[in-house]
């Protein structure tokens, strides 16, 4: 495969970045979690539509674009729900739902005018009516819609129904996430793809992580160069050294086990291995540089208004979101004893 951007990555990219670091805005620790300026700014660039089918009035790009997206979102800690509202929910209505859910559902999102949420766990269905409870659903407590996956079938539910429950909660960094309910809520079918949506997601949290422990050593390469202790930067002492260039190796492969996953997905190879490499990849290295991160940073890397806190608890939180590096391992050791 070629490791190399495409032109339209790297220009989304560009683009994204630049009105980010214009419109994001940061709320205090473990409260907000839902930048609506941010979000709002996205949607009429056009950034949230460029990587979904031309027929739909998109860019006709695809999962790598969104990838490139969602770094910049990364690098920018932003609190926008282009993950589960674009390249989950979004992109699969375009791609399994009728032209009348699309216009119900998508074009808002594409808008930036609403938020779709995504659950994979925690619900059945009998009927057509979806039963069950998923918690920590992230950006829940400000979606208008879920796609919600039972056994055999994901089914969109319209958050406004009778039956349907959602009490936010407060994760590590944010509180956009909730305890979604259900009570025999009516569903529309969107059929068996909730591994199709699982995968797409993973790819997606590993690339975000990509942007969050990027950053964070560009910012802690920076301070170890300005720092001074015993009247020499604390980047001129070996074990600070080695434990940059320790994170700058896990930084490369978080990235190219994210393309590598990314590129398989969209060429319609088998790539569930490709995603839990890239997935365990996420979490190990994201934990190792979140930690560098704040050690280097001594006394300031523990205080919750340091920019550097932002990187940590993001790079925590998506360490652990669709599944640690203990259950990437145990995925792997699954899928390398079926071929045995």
């Amino acid at each position: 495969m070629d490791f190399t951007s495409s032109e339209a990555s790297a220009d989304l990219a560009a683009l994204t970045r630049r009105l980010l670091a214009d419109k994001v805005t940061h709320d205090p620790h473990g409260t907000g979690g839902f930048d609506t300026g941010a979000w709002t700014a996205l949607g009429q660039a056009g950034v949230l539509d460029a990587a979904l089918p031309s027929s739909l009035g998109g860019g006709g790009f695809g999962l790598l674009e969104q990838c490139a997206v969602l770094t910049e979102i990364g690098r920018a800690v932003a609190a926008v729900p282009y993950l589960p509202s674009i390249t989950m929910a979004a992109s699969a209505l375009a791609e399994f739902g009728t032209p009348e859910l699309v216009d119900r559902w998508v074009l808002p999102v594409l808008r930036g005018e609403r938020v779709l949420a995504v659950a994979l766990s925690g619900f059945t269905a009998s009927a057509g009516r979806v039963s069950g409870a998923g918690t920590a659903v992230p950006f829940a407590a400000f979606a208008h819609g879920f796609l919600v996956a039972t056994p055999g079938e994901v089914f969109l539910v319209d958050a406004a129904a009778p039956g349907v429950s959602v009490r936010p909660q407060q994760t590590v960094d944010h509180a956009d996430a909730a305890l979604v309910e259900l009570s025999d809520v009516p569903g529309v079918p969107l059929g068996d793809i909730g591994e199709w949506l699982r995968l797409r997601g993973t790819a997606g949290v590993c690339a975000q992580q990509l942007g969050v422990v990027e950053r964070a050593l560009e910012l802690t390469a920076a301070y170890a160069a300005e720092r001074k202790q015993f009247d020499h930067v604390i980047g001129g002492f070996q074990a600070v050294r080695q434990r940059l260039a320790d994170a700058y190796l896990d930084v490369e492969a978080v990235r190219l086990t994210t393309l590598q996953a990314a590129w398989q997905l969209t060429s319609d190879v088998p790539a569930a291995d490709a995603v839990a490499t890239a997935k365990f990849w996420a979490a190990e290295a994201g934990h190792r540089v979140a930690h560098t991160a704040v050690h280097v940073h001594g006394g300031v890397g523990i205080d919750v208004d340091h920019v550097v806190h932002r990187y940590f608890a993001a790079a925590k939180r998506l360490e652990f979101q669709l599944g640690g590096a203990t259950r990437q391992l145990l995925a792997l050791g699954d899928l390398l004893a079926g071929r045995g």
